[in-house]
């Protein structure tokens, strides 16, 4: 488990900016690289576990730029389900031209068993106005869940999945975007169980597992989950629990993927947004009595029948 004494040591070498009160800092005068020194690094980390997610602006990385502090950060790790970026090792890219908008609050890839650690966010091209994203912290959301309501998600269990109706999720959705969801990003079926509050592995703090992939809870109805699922959710996204990010072509955001979830919100019309994420490998989470995540269905989906 981290020490906060020598977290803060670490990150004395950094001018950090807080940006929220519970979540969020800027750093100034830092360029991202894949020759920082060792103590940089270090701090980077540090600035991760008490901030969640740090900005820093005008960095101008290009792909490899990109690619080259990811691996001096950690174990890059490409999507398991959507192709790399043109040109990159393990970037995937998110091309509004294309559909992608995740307009929905998430923790990234928690339909397998050890998600990233971490994501690293490029804004590559932006529109005039609006695009930004939000970041919510999962730890505090934990500590202000009421004492019989925490004992509750203390001992739950969810099943979590990339095969979800996504035509309800999205009403919004073009036909392509839906063939693309099921074709693509679906193409691999995950179903993984997670501990509803896991242990973080670095921290010590309880953080809640939840957001979009959540299909329901071990033990209970689709209804009752969907009541539980929409009150723990609400703790997630209370205004005093985020920050906002304005984003700027060659901003970078660097996140705690194991205690936030995000939304990129979606309010910038026909405008084109397109961001470029790398994800550092993860662990698979720890309950507080000790049990790992599973993950329980992993298969290609069958291809549908062509119509004669």
């Amino acid at each position: 488990m981290g020490d906060p004494s020598q977290d803060r040591a670490a990150e004395s070498g950094l001018d950090l900016h807080p940006l929220a009160g519970r979540i969020g800092a800027e750093i100034r005068g830092l360029r991202l690289s894949g020759d920082l020194d060792p103590a940089t690094l270090a701090g980077l980390r540090a600035a991760l576990h008490r901030h969640k997610v740090v900005f820093l602006r005008d960095q101008r990385l290009d792909d490899a730029g990109q690619e080259a502090f990811a691996r001096a950060l950690g174990d890059p790790v490409a999507h398991p389900t959507q192709p790399v970026a043109g040109g990159a090792d393990f970037l995937l890219e998110l091309d509004s031209a294309r559909g992608q908008r995740a307009n929905s609050w998430h923790t990234d890839v928690t339909f397998v068993d050890a998600y990233p650690q971490a994501s690293i966010l490029r804004a590559v091209v932006l529109p005039e106005f609006g695009g930004d994203t939000i970041w919510a912290n999962t730890a505090t959301a934990y500590l202000d869940l009421p004492a019989p309501l925490r004992s509750l998600a203390d001992q739950l269990w969810a099943l979590h999945s990339n095969d979800y109706d996504y035509a309800a999720s999205h009403p919004e959705a073009t036909a392509e975007r839906l063939r693309y969801h099921r074709e693509v990003f679906a193409s691999t079926l995950y179903e993984t169980e997670h501990p509803v509050v896991r242990v973080h592995p670095a921290t010590g703090e309880r953080t809640l597992v939840l957001g979009h992939f959540v299909r329901r809870f071990l033990g209970l109805s689709a209804n009752e989950s969907a009541q539980l699922f929409t009150a723990l959710q609400a703790y997630v996204t209370r205004p005093e629990n985020t920050v906002r990010w304005r984003w700027r072509v060659g901003d970078v955001a660097i996140w705690d993927n194991r205690a936030t979830q995000h939304y990129a919100v979606n309010d910038y019309g026909d405008q084109r947004r397109v961001v470029r994420r790398a994800t550092i490998a993860g662990d698979v989470p720890v309950a507080i009595d000790g049990r790992r995540s599973v993950t329980r269905v992993k298969a290609a989906r069958e291809a549908e029948p062509v119509a004669a």
